[in-house]
């Protein structure tokens, strides 16, 4: 047991930890940051230290955390060490070799040890008060431990030593107020020493840079060229984009990934703008942006258009380079991009030299996975798949045609030119190339559409044809993933399989498509199983099982159902409530929906009592959970009490608007119905003409948990209510 002492720990120290390095890649910078800003406090306090604050920063070649407000030295502490039992480190009031060697270990005399009593008999006890240990000797032992602890992908060895990082560090800064703490990083041969000096901007100011005291590190570096904190950087990256946007007469968009890595390739910021052939501009804005954005790092320019946006034939880069050489860094940045887009031009002609529909056969030649072929075989399999779903929902025959079509043609940009070298212009090439070829408008949209969404918060396809080829596309992954057993496990999940069952869910829930999921998977899954020789049955649960753990995952996080909420419309361990959720997609969102809103008006405590009472005793009976109309499984005869009869006729009443929001999904009306039962149960349980439901008579208590069986039942239809926890 440990008690910290109140000791007089005052000071109001400041510490600099820089580490310098070769350019680190943007990506590897935002994730150190990040774990520094989560580790290096949860550090400080294991070690009893507090701070008033830990500013993490990062550019291409450093790294640094500025910590203010520590005090001088760990606050005293007084801990309780137990040591051996009584009867052996004292024999007839004299201590023993145990006695004296836990004395020793302590660094105590015997006088200091202590008998106390514990649930285990008597023991040896010690009162021992450890002094706090200076800040400046506890932050020696960190800072090797904040740097090696730092993760990221592909990291190196240099010279002849063991250390890893993401690229060679050079130099090392650490200071506690004005004095230089003693570290050392030793890598083989090399030995790296804390200093106080660091390195200011490669170009701007190639020499080093004293840091005289902690606190004047942001001051010091950035009269030196350097803007240490990225959100600084980011700040000025947008101003000055903006800003030369302006001047151009248009504006750019600020994507937050590019955003993002530029400020982490630059120290200082300097908006360069450049141009480019406006013959370029033939080509599809969205080869453009994708050359400038993801290939170059640059920002497009726009104008508004008479109808859409337009590009400009302008673009503006970050440079980390002297501002006056800006015309120079231009002429670079422009002879590059204008390769680029030469490069596009020729592709994007050489493609539309023949229909879209032709490059099909190449598809034989690109593996779709080892084990399942060929993207043409997918292709093939998203046909069928897209047959079942127009099947299933009743589509005319012109619909149906257009969504065949298109599943056809979803995948054949694949092996475009184009699409080989931007691989992120699937889809979108696709649709491009199905216009150009003549094909039908909702076709060629359902080719781009039909990847939707491509992540968390993307949209989600607007055309039907986009909705079916989408959802054809994402169970046949899901089925022939699974089929090899390749099920995710933890968060691995290389296949994206989590996202395409989502992605099947949020369609069909967008959409309102009233897709039975189960019947879907029965028939996807024998014609893979008979192609494949795998289990169905198997395949099948497993599938339905995945699918079950999504909608439950979407309607807690994206909903934001109540958990005992979606255990009741989703049942637990109850079949009948599984197959349904599976069978009508948009009844079991619609449920779960309408009982977290009356539960959130009140609504569901009015009823809460009565159903469940009922669901807990009708558990008891024998009654079919099906089963709604009473005249066939309630005698009458057997009633002796008013309120039974009560009960009955109040059923009676109850079937119509049970059956009427049923076909309806209108659920208000069972509820409704709910409401108006519930006095007529209560006195059934607890009026003047109450019953005892375990009668002494089998028939007579048989015949009342068949009265509560059937509010039981009629509940269900929309939700389990045993699983509902009152007043969550």
């Amino acid at each position: 047991m440990t008690k910290v002492k109140s000791v007089d720990i005052s000071g109001n120290l400041a510490f600099l930890l820089e580490v310098g390095t070769e350019e680190l890649p943007a990506s590897f910078l935002s994730d150190a940051i990040a774990q520094w800003q989560k580790h290096i406090p949860q550090s400080l306090e294991a070690n009893s230290l507090t701070s008033a604050s830990v500013e993490v920063y990062g550019t291409p070649r450093r790294l640094a955390v500025l910590i203010k407000g520590l005090p001088s030295q760990q606050p005293d502490r007084e801990e309780e060490i137990q040591g051996p039992p009584a009867q052996a480190a004292f024999k007839d009031g004299q201590p023993t070799p145990a006695a004296i060697g836990f004395a020793r270990r302590q660094g105590v005399e015997l006088e200091a040890l202590e008998v106390r009593s514990t649930h285990r008999g008597d023991f040896v006890f010690v009162q021992k008060r450890i002094y706090g240990r200076p800040v400046a000797e506890i932050l020696t032992e960190l800072v090797p431990q904040w740097i090696s602890s730092l993760e990221g992908k592909r990291l190196m060895r240099w010279g002849d030593g063991d250390m890893r990082f993401s690229r060679p560090i050079r130099w090392l800064v650490a200071l506690l107020d004005e004095t230089v703490l003693p570290i050392e990083l030793i890598n083989g041969s090399e030995t790296i020493n804390s200093d106080r000096i660091s390195q200011g901007h490669r170009v701007l100011h190639p020499k080093p840079v004293t840091i005289a005291q902690a606190t004047d590190y942001i001051t010091t570096l950035s009269s030196a060229y350097v803007a240490v904190d990225a959100q600084e950087r980011a700040n000025l990256i947008k101003k000055q984009v903006q800003a030369a946007a302006q001047n151009l007469g248009g504006h750019t968009v600020l994507y937050p990934d590019l955003l993002e890595e530029v400020t982490n390739l630059v120290e200082y910021p300097s908006a360069v703008v450049g141009k480019f052939e406006p013959e370029f501009l033939q080509l599809p804005t969205e080869v453009v942006t994708e050359v400038m954005v993801t290939h170059q790092r640059y920002f497009p320019v726009f104008q508004k258009g008479n109808s859409q946006e337009e590009l400009l034939p302008n673009f503006i880069t970050v440079s980390n380079g002297d501002p006056t050489k800006s015309d120079i860094i231009a002429v670079g940045n422009e002879r590059v991009i204008r390769a680029r887009l030469a490069d596009g031009q020729f592709f994007y002609q050489a493609d539309l030299d023949k229909p879209l529909e032709n490059f099909l056969p190449q598809l034989e030649k690109v593996t779709f996975q080892e084990d399942l072929g060929s993207l043409r075989l997918k292709v093939d399999r998203i046909v069928k798949i897209t047959k079942q779903i127009n099947t299933q929902l009743q589509l005319e025959e012109n619909q149906s045609q257009k969504n065949q079509r298109a599943a056809l043609l979803c995948k054949a940009d694949l092996v475009t030119q184009m699409v080989y070298e931007f691989p992120e212009l699937q889809g979108i090439m696709g649709q491009k190339y199905a216009l150009a070829s003549g094909e039908d408008a909702e076709v060629a949209n359902a080719i781009f559409q039909h990847y939707l969404p491509t992540g968390a918060g993307d949209k989600l396809p607007e055309t039907l044809t986009g909705q079916v080829v989408g959802l054809a596309d994402r169970l046949d992954t899901l089925v022939s993933i699974f089929g090899l057993g390749l099920i995710p496990t933890g968060s691995s999940d290389p296949f994206a399989l989590r996202r395409a069952a989502n992605a099947v869910i949020n369609i069909t829930w967008a959409a309102n498509l009233p897709i039975n999921l189960e019947n879907l998977l029965q028939q996807i899954t024998a014609d893979f199983a008979a192609v494949y020789n795998k289990n169905q049955a198997q395949l099948t649960t497993a599938l339905q099982e995945f699918f079950l753990q999504r909608i439950r995952t979407l309607l807690q996080e994206e909903k934001q159902i109540d958990y005992d909420l979606v255990n009741a419309v989703l049942g637990e361990n109850d079949p009948e409530y599984t197959e349904r959720a599976l069978q009508d997609l948009l009844d079991v969102r619609d449920r779960a929906l309408y009982l977290q809103q009356i539960r959130n008006d009140g609504t569901l405590d009015k009823i809460y009592e009565t159903v469940n009472r009922s669901t807990r005793l009708a558990a008891q009976g024998d009654l079919d959970t099906k089963q709604l109309e009473p005249t066939t499984v309630v005698n009458q005869e057997l009633f002796q009490k008013p309120s039974e009869s009560a009960f009955y006729h109040a059923i009676v009443d109850l079937v119509p608007q049970t059956q009427a929001a049923q076909e309806s999904r209108n659920y208000q009306l069972l509820v409704t119905g709910l409401e108006k039962i519930a006095p007529t149960v209560s006195s059934f349980f607890d009026g003047p003409d109450s019953v005892l439901v375990m009668d002494s008579n089998p028939e007579i208590k048989r015949n009342r948990l068949h009265l509560l069986g059937l509010l039981r039942n009629h509940a269900r239809i929309l939700a389990d209510f045993g699983a509902i926890v009152k007043n969550l």
